[in-house]
């Protein structure tokens, strides 16, 4: 199995980061059919498979809202209001995601991208890790 790790900025509000690139790049490198697995080793972090760029990355935002309210409710209240919403979120929205690769290539639908999902504005700063297990 080969492995990665890479850091990506999510800022101070809740985003939808696109990976999609740095996957590609390393199952690239890696070549050859298999499996890539995208994880991110943070309790508050989830990783999606889905369309961005038309609205759809603020949808998912909303409707994480609408299940997850960013309000007093949440028995884990340390950080910012509404942080542990961010700790529940993970269940939702898991922490890793698994790809096709074909010929170095990621067996995507035509709209897919792979993306972190982060609504703790706590933590800007996200690891990645990429894994290839080849056939």
């Amino acid at each position: 199995m080969r492995s990665q790790t890479f850091e990506v900025r999510t800022g101070n509000r809740e985003r939808v980061y696109d990976i999609t690139r740095q996957c590609e790049d390393f199952a690239r490198s890696c070549g050859g059919d298999g499996l890539l697995h995208v994880f991110v080793p943070h309790a508050t972090a989830g990783v999606a498979v889905l369309e961005l760029g038309s609205g759809s990355d603020d949808d998912l935002l909303g409707s994480l809202e609408d299940l997850l309210p960013a309000d007093d409710r949440w028995r884990h209240a340390h950080g910012s209001r509404g942080h542990g919403r961010s700790h529940v979120m993970p269940a939702l929205i898991p922490p890793y995601a698994t790809v096709p690769v074909l010929d170095g290539r990621l067996a995507l639908g035509t709209w897919q991208s792979v993306a972190i999902v982060d609504l703790n504005v706590d933590n800007p700063e996200r690891h990645v890790r990429l894994s290839f297990l080849s056939d």
